[in-house]
């Protein structure tokens, strides 16, 4: 049995550096890359902390090289950028509201930013040494 197709547009690899739109979105889909080399930094130190001192100190020297160090804090700043982008949707997807009045957006984007530092603080303090 056939299956049939209907019309299909052809769409050149460069379709979405044609509006900005899709431009952003594409940055933001793009942001998983670095973050990705960040997790699977990760997962390799775990595994060299289970393989012995030896192993780990391999695995501390290589995460102090230059290139890693650039790539971790561009993983940093893409996630931070997807948090933006999130934050920014979330109102829209799902408004909140106390009673009969809806919270607003700004006030909801606000308020997720401020959990945001309230984490960084927490992870400062808890890694800097106040938690012991």
């Amino acid at each position: 049995m056939a299956k049939q197709m209907g019309y299909l547009p052809e769409l050149k690899r460069n379709w979405w550096l044609k509006h900005r739109f899709f431009m952003a979105y594409m940055a933001r889909e793009a942001t998983v890359v670095p973050l990705v080399f960040f997790v699977l930094s990760l997962i390799a130190g775990l595994f060299s902390l289970l393989q012995g001192p030896e192993s780990w100190q391999g695995w501390l020297q290589f995460m102090q090289h230059p290139l890693v160090m650039g790539i971790h804090l561009l993983a940093f700043a893409a996630s931070l950028f997807h948090a933006w982008t999130f934050f920014q949707l979330f109102p829209r997807v799902m408004p909140v509201r106390l009673g009969e009045r809806a919270i607003h957006a700004s006030w909801m984007i606000a308020g997720q930013w401020l959990g945001v530092v309230a984490v960084l603080i927490l992870f400062a303090w808890v890694f800097g040494g106040g938690a012991s």
